[in-house]
């Protein structure tokens, strides 16, 4: 084992004979760091685990000529600053060795044990997969880490300091991929590191990623910030002197700090308000760090006693922590020659995660199973990852899912016990009951709001007291998706629609079979578990269920299933639903729609035509778009059934004379006819004539009919028709 002094002098060591200068410089300043924290024989442990990385990485070579070896020793002391475990910081200098070389994840296992090995299988990326684009092969690399993370949350931690040192060294790097790691940095990585609550991480990934995506931009606001921090300099030195004595008369002790504001934040608030970077009035603003959350309330007593509060601008997270665990009290004032102050009040300790976040609290110690609040919010984050993960139908999707997550500007809401809700900003009432329960998202049909009803898409705000109104026979609306924002409502919504979809293609997928197998056998007959078990070993299908749903969704063709269980081997190039129409009942559901560009009834000739994936598409058979949608879909013979259940929505154009309450009219006139208003439009003509379009619901044709028959019976009314 080497002393600290061996540890701090590694710049004479040789490795295989050969002398290292800057590697031996840098894992030099790696081990010298980590004395500070960590055990003697952790340290060793390290600088075995760089002595096998060199190795493995031997030969290769960075973008900019440098020995590879030195970018993930670089990565590790990032993470030494942020005093992460001996083992973090190990997968740190070796999360490439799976990737980029010859060595096996078991040989990581061998040599420093099964942590070690997870953490850095989780940190790599996908191989030996083909995808059919980048963007789905980028969406399944982020599923797998965030998988990896769920399990354990260093994994993210390691990445995000991969990728800060990444985006250090993207000078190195062609524009056009500068610009595509900088987005993927902003859209990804950065928001992750401000939901752990490791801030001086997100604002250097946010910083880079603005100088690397906009050059120009991020030179000219570094040049003009720097010329403000001249002319501001000495009103900021007075501003923090006149706080220092006034908290020194009120017996507290703080230390107080004035910071420029990062580049991206001052970016991103003259793009968000459309100002000048001259018309910013808080380039600057006042840290103020004390020993208690007393002194904090305090001293923001104090500031305002100081300097006027500018109205609406405090916020008070200590008494409502942010969801990734950040405390702080905010507050503006406008200070001297009317430069506007802003001003953060926290203890030393909150101070502290909000550089670290997570990783300030992370404890991997022997026999200690200890949990923080910041730890406890960020493992409930993950358990709704793993949510949102298994029911997610794609990785693109998932990845979707997070990004609506990752980008929360919060509001927190009550429910009628009291419990507080936090949600991003735009939140619906279906999206509060998502948060309270996924069974009470499902069921809900209407909540009050303050105790006054209110329809599910009301969007919240903050104080607000929500109770949902829940039904066992209400289900969720495709509608819904329209109008949610979290990420969990999103996926819940979609998991369960699509769980009903494909209930109901099996049931319609056993329908067109049936009938396909009639008309090839020309009369009734059942369709037998022998006969469909042939067809099932022939299509590699291991499941009768799954073949059904495949028929009714339109992605495989029941004649040529049908031939198959008779063995007819004639080939079948386009669906064949010749024979008796198949009845369309309205109860079918999602796998049978009715095209919008012309809107059949019952009681109109239908066609239908297979699309893929979404099963049946009816229209009016002299509906002008049908030449160009058969050349794309599959035909199929339908009629309306007997017994057809449901409202349809109807098109009708009407051209009326303008008069004062002639739009009233109309509607009493509709609404008197059993019928309601689903869509308006009006347009006009000339001075005199406007036109106005309705969607209606009806019944079916003669209810359509009779609407239109006591509509052109009004005075007001020149002319009426359907689309």
């Amino acid at each position: 084992m080497m002393s600290r002094a061996e540890h701090a002098n590694l710049f004479e060591v040789v490795a295989d004979g050969q002398p290292l200068s800057e590697d031996a410089t840098r894992i030099g300043e790696l081990c010298a760091e980590l004395d500070t924290y960590l055990e003697p024989r952790q340290v060793d442990e390290v600088y075995r685990a760089y002595l096998l990385g060199a190795r493995a990485h031997e030969g290769q070579s960075r973008v900019s000529g440098e020995p590879y070896i030195s970018h993930p020793v670089a990565v590790a002391r990032i993470l030494s600053e942020m005093r992460m475990d001996a083992n973090s910081i190990i997968a740190a200098i070796l999360h490439d060795v799976i990737e980029d070389t010859p060595t096996l994840k078991q040989n990581l296992v061998d040599e420093f044990g099964e942590e070690v090995a997870d953490l850095v299988d989780g940190v790599s990326k996908l191989t030996q997969i083909d995808f059919r684009s980048r963007a789905e092969a980028q969406a399944e690399n982020f599923r797998k880490m965030m998988l990896a993370m769920a399990k354990d949350i260093r994994v993210i931690i390691i990445k995000l300091a991969d990728r800060l040192h990444n985006m250090r060294t993207l000078d190195a790097m062609p524009p056009d991929k500068r610009r595509r790691i900088a987005r993927e940095t902003m859209d990804i990585y950065a928001p992750i590191a401000n939901r752990l609550g490791i801030f001086k991480m997100r604002h250097e990934l946010l910083d880079l990623s603005i100088k690397s995506a906009y050059p120009m931009r991020y030179r000219a606001l570094e040049s003009a910030c720097k010329e403000v921090v001249g002319y501001r300099k000495e009103i900021f030195n007075t501003i923090a002197e006149a706080i220092r004595n006034r908290l020194k008369e009120g017996n507290i002790h703080a230390a107080v700090i004035y910071r420029q504001k990062n580049i991206h934040s001052i970016y991103r608030k003259m793009k968000e308000k459309k100002i000048s970077f001259k018309s910013l009035t808080d380039v600057f603003g006042v840290r103020i760090t004390t020993d208690s959350v007393d002194d904090c309330y305090r001293v923001l007593g104090i500031m305002h006693n100081l300097y006027k509060p500018l109205p609406g601008k405090f916020k008070d997270y200590l008494a409502i922590p942010k969801t990734n665990g950040y405390q702080s009290l905010h507050t503006s004032l406008f200070g001297p020659h009317g430069v506007a102050i802003e001003v953060q009040i926290r203890t030393e300790e909150m101070d502290h995660f909000a550089e670290s976040g997570i990783a300030a609290h992370w404890l991997y110690k022997e026999g200690d199973n200890s949990s923080t609040q910041a730890q406890s919010r960020a493992l409930e984050w993950l358990k709704n990852l793993l949510e949102m993960q298994q029911k997610s139908g794609s990785s693109q999707e998932f990845l979707e899912s997070v990004k609506v997550d990752l980008f929360p500007d919060e509001i927190y809401v009550f429910t009628p016990k009291g419990d507080i809700k936090k949600l991003p900003r735009g939140s619906t009432v279906v999206d509060f009951a998502y948060a309270v329960h996924t069974d009470v998202g499902n069921t809900c049909v209407a909540a009050r709001i303050d105790n006054r009803m209110s329809p599910l898409s009301n969007p919240l705000y903050n104080g607000q007291t929500i109770e949902i109104i829940c039904s066992d026979a209400s289900r969720p609306h495709p509608s819904w998706l329209d109008f949610v924002i979290t990420a969990k409502a999103r996926t819940n919504i979609r998991h369960f629609l699509k769980t009903l979809q494909k209930a109901e293609a099996i049931t319609l997928g056993q329908r067109l079979l049936q009938q396909s197998v009639s008309n090839l056998v020309g009369r009734e007959e059942a369709i037998t578990p022998d006969k469909l078990s042939h067809v099932l070993e022939q299509y590699r299908i291991s499941d009768p269920q799954e073949l059904l749903a495949e028929i009714g969704l339109g992605n495989r063709n029941s004649s040529l299933v049908a031939k198959a269980m008779y063995d007819i081997s004639e080939d079948v190039t386009e669906f064949d639903y010749s024979g008796k129409p198949l009845a369309i009942k309205g109860t079918e559901g999602m796998v049978v729609s009715f095209a919008k560009c012309c809107r059949p009834v019952p009681g109109d000739a239908i066609v239908g035509f297979m699309s893929s994936g979404k099963g049946i598409v009816v229209h009016q058979q002299n509906c002008p778009n049908i030449t160009e949608t058969s050349s794309e879909n599959r035909q199929l013979s339908v009629q309306w059934s007997e017994q057809v259940e449901g409202e349809y929505l109807a098109f009708m154009r009407i051209q009326v004379s303008n008069q004062r309450g002639v739009l009233a009219n109309l509607a009493a006139t509709i609404a008197n006819t059993s019928s309601n208003i689903e869509h308006v439009h009006l347009t006009e003509k000339d001075g005199r004539i406007s036109t106005i379009e309705f969607v209606v619901t009806v019944k079916d044709r003669t209810h359509l009919a009779r609407i239109m028959r006591k509509l052109r019976s009004l005075q007001v009314v020149n002319r009426i028709w359907r689309k």
